[in-house]
């Protein structure tokens, strides 16, 4: 068994498969690990009391974009979404700044440096975006309409208070 994974492995079209594989493995397993401090449970019964409202047109839409993962606050809520952000806008800034405009002009090089602004830019926007999520969990304004505190510990309060002005 171990003796045909290793010479999967020294296969380069096969290695590659495992190596997506694995990726999407690794996805689905932290879309569906709940992030710490959140109360799975007080999340789920949100969720459940909502399905029924007015507003579950709209929570099914972010479910749908997010594979389930942003109502259910997991490890990988946000997903590719601010890369892909990311990459749209430095695509548009490319015809705004003119360094942008050379650096698309100049090849390989100069698509290599803009994909750095494009990463650098990704993790900016996912540390917003996770801290806007944290936010709006910590005002009770995430799952509008449901009464259960969705983050379990006492920092909730700390950041609800920090927030409130």
């Amino acid at each position: 068994m171990l003796s045909a994974f290793v010479s999967a492995l020294r296969t380069p079209d096969l290695r590659r498969k495992i190596l997506i594989a694995s990726l999407v493995a690794l996805y689905r397993l932290g879309a569906s690990v709940p992030s710490p401090g959140v109360d799975y449970g007080n999340v789920q019964a949100c969720v459940d009391q909502l399905a029924g409202s007015e507003q579950a047109g709209i929570y099914s839409l972010i479910n749908l974009f997010s594979g389930g993962a942003l109502l259910q606050l997991s490890v990988f809520a946000i997903g590719i979404m601010p890369f892909i952000t990311a990459s749209i806008i430095v695509q548009l800034l490319t015809v705004v700044i003119p360094r942008f405009e050379e650096l698309r002009k100049e090849g390989q090089a100069g698509q290599a440096k803009m994909t750095q602004y494009t990463r650098y830019l990704a993790v900016a926007l996912a540390v917003l975006q996770a801290t806007g999520i944290v936010a709006l969990a910590a005002r009770g304004q995430l799952l509008q309409g449901c009464a259960e505190p969705i983050l379990a510990d006492d920092a909730s309060s700390a950041w609800s208070s920090s927030f409130s002005s």
